[in-house]
């Protein structure tokens, strides 16, 4: 568990890193993940908490054929950052030179399907990460 503040990206690094070496995650799927789970934490601690917030983000990670399976949970309000309207919203918002939404396309094209659910007051987003 980790709190949503940008100190604690550096906390989940650390443990990103630990578990694509105890795993054996060779290391072009450990960037992939580690890029994913970045703009899902930098999501949450700028829009969803406003700047960060000691609330918990969960994430759990695990290996499975042909890739690692990660679950990310917060407490911020609802979002699901891979639906495909928020998908084509973040496209445009990017033609027009607004800032924002470009880290969450390239964490889409980085990940190999996706779930998503709001439940007891977290956002629950499940993504495997191709090995």
């Amino acid at each position: 568990m980790f709190v949503s503040r940008l100190e604690d990206l550096k906390k989940a690094r650390a443990f990103l890193e630990s578990f694509c070496a105890g795993a054996g995650i060779d290391r072009q799927a450990g960037l992939r993940l580690n890029l994913v789970v970045e703009e899902l934490f930098l999501n949450t601690v700028k829009h969803g908490h406003r700047g960060g917030s000691d609330a918990p983000v969960w994430i759990t990670l695990a290996t499975e054929a042909g890739g690692i399976r990660l679950t990310y949970e917060d407490h911020a309000p609802p979002f699901n950052p891979f639906a495909p309207g928020a998908r084509e919203l973040l496209e445009a918002l990017a033609q027009t030179r607004r800032e924002g939404g470009l880290g969450v396309i390239l964490a889409h094209s980085l990940t190999q399907g996706s779930e998503y659910a709001y439940l007891y007051g977290r956002n629950r987003i499940r993504v495997s990460v191709a090995g």
